[in-house]
């Protein structure tokens, strides 16, 4: 009932899995990953148990290949079940049952693997490894997302598109696993999931670029000071391109902007564009007078009168 891909980044060793299907929610059932250690997608007469027992095993350093045969091997009803797995060194295997509903096909790569069962035909397994394979040298997340565009371009499901996930993971291992995911995007109800996957990929990268700031000690809370001047024109000029991702109908990215401006002391151009802002949406001035008083501004009358 589903395709999906799991992946290691050469160049950054990051990881990711991606999947869509014709089923509600595909992301709470499919894929499975942790930062540094491996992912794991299982799929088709679904045994939910397959993913995090993969990622346990990978934790333990046990081979990918290792882990798919002892999965299976203990599943009676393993002829029903797909399962792709690849671990933080980029090892990849992935299993494929005799009585999954066609066509089922899996295929592994160098540190790829994408599998998919209910397919439209048999061309979409092969087309979403190409895909893949010919987007070398782009960031990890775009890549399986222009694999799955492939699978989806050669017939997909055979059922449709309904829901669609892509989560990627940053290489290193840590005891605080949940701060190192890096893209973390689930479409659970949609006529054409993969286009909102492309459509909210930019987004999250404009929010991360914001979340950058916004959650800084001295940058947006508490007092500003101690502040390298590169890292405070670094953030400056992230907004910006946030708030060119996001488009004149969100400008989150801009509010920030002018207030990290104008805590910085650069008072003419904070005070342009909070005046463009005001001018767009007048209820942010009553927002920044809100704000102000809590530590973010301390003369906030000097941009809102």
């Amino acid at each position: 009932m589903t395709y999906s891909i799991v992946a290691r980044d050469a160049a950054t060793g990051g990881l990711g899995f991606g999947s869509q299907s014709h089923f509600f929610g595909v992301g709470r059932l499919v894929g499975w990953g942790e930062a540094g250690v491996g992912v794991a997608c299982t799929q088709a007469f679904v045994n939910v148990d397959y993913g995090p027992g993969a990622i346990a095993a990978m934790r333990d350093g046990r081979a990918p290949a290792d882990i798919v045969g002892a999965l299976t091997g203990a599943d009676e009803h393993a002829a029903y079940r797909q399962l792709g797995v690849c671990d933080a060194s980029g090892r990849v295997a992935n299993h494929t049952g005799d009585s999954c509903a066609p066509h089922a096909a899996g295929l592994t790569g160098d540190q790829v693997a994408v599998q998919g069962n209910m397919l439209a035909n048999a061309q979409v397994v092969r087309d979403m490894l190409a895909a893949y394979e010919a987007a070398d040298g782009s960031p990890l997340a775009e890549r399986m997302l222009a694999a799955m565009t492939a699978a989806e371009r050669a017939g997909g499901d055979v059922r449709g598109s309904q829901s669609a996930v892509l989560r990627t993971f940053s290489p290193e291992r840590s005891d605080t696993p949940w701060n190192q995911v890096r893209i973390d995007i689930r479409v659970d109800d949609h006529a054409a999931p993969i286009g909102e996957l492309q459509r909210l990929l930019p987004r999250q990268r404009a929010f991360d670029l914001i979340g950058g700031v916004l959650f800084a000690p001295n940058l947006t809370l508490g007092p500003y000071e101690g502040v390298d001047p590169a890292l405070l024109r670094e953030k400056v000029d992230g907004l910006a391109e946030a708030s060119v991702l996001l488009g004149e109908q969100n400008r989150e990215a801009d509010f920030w902007r002018a207030l990290l401006l104008a805590r910085s002391g650069d008072k003419a151009a904070a005070k342009a564009l909070f005046a463009d802002l005001f001018e767009a949406r007048p209820a942010l001035r009553g927002f920044l007078e809100g704000i102000a008083p809590l530590g973010f501004l301390h003369n906030a009358a000097d941009y809102t009168r």
